[in-house]
């Protein structure tokens, strides 16, 4: 089977809520030669992109969501060890805050993000979906004086808006200049980024490990 063809197959594994499918997929990647990183990007990210604007189209609805989840953990638990195989001996880069911003419980994004950050050398902290803003200023204060960067999600508009608030508390608190910020979701936008005083953002799941990568630099 071409590369392209175990990739289109992973896609469609999440998109059909195929839990089997995804574990075959995600093993006949490996077993092709195609790189964990390949297989999430291109495979497993697309397949949750689609199911995510079939959402937000109300063209499936919360149970698809959550068995296209179980979908790609059923894909991750093959993937993850590969993934972690491959980053072993490289030094800790930091400590990733990653959490889903309040009002939002969208997580597969945030789940794969949270993957890729561990397998590129961070240590995770998930904090989880839905999310205060208290709570994430509380857990950076606590990490004060480690490379932290935070790592938020929001699939829709109106919990985007509260990353904007999570800046403002950051600078209240004198700790906007203590941590990085990597805001991503289907609304964010670099303008966005920009307007609102945040470091960065990310497409996809491999992206952001190697912008947040970058960052803490």
């Amino acid at each position: 089977m071409a590369n392209q063809e175990i990739l289109d197959k992973l896609k469609e594994a999440i998109v059909n809520q195929d839990i089997e499918g995804a574990k075959q997929g995600a093993q006949e990647a490996l077993d092709a030669g195609v790189s964990p990183v390949e297989a999430i990007d291109s495979g497993l990210a697309v397949g949750m992109k689609i199911i995510g604007d079939k959402f937000e189209a109300a063209e499936v609805y919360l149970p698809q969501i959550m068995m296209s989840s179980k979908a790609m953990d059923a894909a991750m638990e093959i993937l993850t060890p590969k993934l972690e195989e491959e980053m072993e001996g490289e030094e800790g880069v930091g400590l990733a805050i990653t959490y889903v911003q309040e009002g939002d419980i969208h997580d597969i994004g945030h789940r794969l993000v949270s993957t890729m950050l561990g397998a590129n050398g961070f240590e995770i902290l998930d904090l989880g979906v839905d999310v205060p803003n208290e709570d994430l200023i509380e857990e950076v204060a606590k990490h004060k004086g480690k490379k932290v960067i935070l790592v938020g999600s929001a699939l829709m508009t109106t919990s985007m808006l509260s990353q904007k608030d999570t800046i403002e508390m950051l600078q209240e608190e004198g700790l906007r200049d203590k941590v990085k910020v990597m805001f991503g979701g289907a609304p964010v936008s670099q303008d966005w980024i920009e307007e609102i005083g945040a470091d960065a953002t990310a497409e996809n799941a491999a992206e952001a490990a190697r912008t947040a990568t970058e960052l803490m630099k």
